[in-house]
């Protein structure tokens, strides 16, 4: 949340508990039947607790306006209250039953959706549900009207919040639009978010993520694969990221996969979801404008987009973006040395400094 709408929340939280009566109660009492029992739901952007009566227990508020938690300390003191951001969840993986979230992430940026539902993800166990809602309409911004003026509004139209949810690892299980509001009712799914940002310089997508890396919260998690040991002694992410993914983006550095589903293997895999994964990410990239994409697994780029294509530089950009394909960094990729893997990822990188901030990629001739 931006300070200037905080601050309004701040300076506003009586009026707004006034104003703003529990409206869908029986909406909130139903997603409390679907939360994971004897683990803690939580209340995103609680405001003044309006909603507690409903969400049933065990349950925890957050909220950014400590004005806001004030007053739900009124209502019942015996939620735990937590003053802290969306895009900073401070709860221990894996930890929480469910998440109900009524008008809170549409007061971030939409290019900082995708990394909060990634924290919200973590702090998730798996199958756990999650009821969010947003403004529906295009654009970001004041709203004009207002009635508390100064607040930060983020619109979303059904399809564009279909990807960001889906890419961030949850499983859909309806979006519906009643007026100027989408809801979506979802699940964690047993997979990785995606870590992605404004300002990337580079975007690392995977084939998909195995059953390990989708445990660990990491993408390439196996004992045996070399994706972080070249990615280290490559300079692509600096030590302190080594399988901090969020820490990577922080440092300019995103990750994704073509495909989200998690497997034991890539050969579980369709072509028929490769090609459906690879289209994903081509809007994601469309949107977000990384310099370079970094695809680690030749084999997943042959299926997905060109059958012929040879390691390297890509003689055509993938939806405007220079396109680089390595080798996989598995462990059963035994033609590629870790010395290879890293000299790949040293020149994309190198590759990917040269190239102008929001500049976008123009084909090259092959040979």
């Amino acid at each position: 949340m931006d300070p200037a709408t905080r601050a309004v929340y701040e300076a506003s939280a009586e009026a707004w508990a006034e104003r703003r009566p529990a409206r869908h109660r029986e909406a909130a009492a139903g997603f409390a039947r679907r939360c994971l029992p004897g683990r803690p739901a939580v209340d995103l952007g609680s405001g003044p607790g309006s909603y507690f009566d409903d969400l049933g227990r065990p349950l925890v508020a957050l909220d950014g306006a400590r004005a806001m938690l004030e007053l739900a300390r009124g209502r019942d003191p015996g939620v735990p209250l937590v003053q802290a951001d969306l895009t900073a969840l401070p709860f221990r993986r894996g930890s929480l039953g469910g998440a109900w979230a009524r008008a809170s992430y549409l007061h971030l940026p939409r290019t900082a959706l995708p990394a909060a539902l990634a924290h919200l993800h973590g702090a998730l166990a798996p199958s756990a549900p999650v009821e969010l809602t947003w403004r529906a309409g295009q654009g970001e911004g004041p709203l004009p009207g207002d009635d508390f003026p100064g607040r930060f509004f983020a619109h979303w139209e059904e399809p564009d919040l279909r990807d960001v949810v889906h890419g961030a690892g949850f499983d859909i299980d309806g979006l519906e639009r009643h007026g100027e509001w989408l809801t979506l009712r979802g699940r964690r799914a047993r997979t990785l978010p995606d870590f992605v940002g404004g300002g990337m310089r580079i975007l690392v997508c995977g084939l998909n993520p195995s059953v390990r890396s989708a445990d660990a919260g990491f993408g390439f998690a196996g004992p045996n694969n070399r994706f972080w040991g070249a990615a280290l002694a490559s300079g692509l992410i600096p030590a302190s990221a080594h399988r901090r993914p969020l820490a990577a983006l922080a440092d300019g550095i995103g990750m994704t996969d073509l495909v989200k589903r998690a497997t034991a293997r890539a050969s579980e895999l369709s072509r028929a979801e490769y090609r459906d994964g690879a289209a994903r990410v081509s809007r994601l990239i469309a949107w977000m404008q990384p310099r370079l994409c970094l695809f680690v697994g030749l084999e997943g780029w042959r299926v997905a987009v060109d059958p012929a294509a040879r390691p390297g530089r890509q003689p055509e950009p993938f939806s405007g973006a220079v396109a680089w394909v390595m080798p996989s960094t598995s462990g059963l990729n035994a033609r590629s040395s870790a010395e290879e893997l890293a000299t790949h990822m040293a020149e994309a990188a190198a590759l990917a400094q040269r190239l102008r901030p929001g500049s976008r990629a123009r084909g090259r001739r092959r040979g």
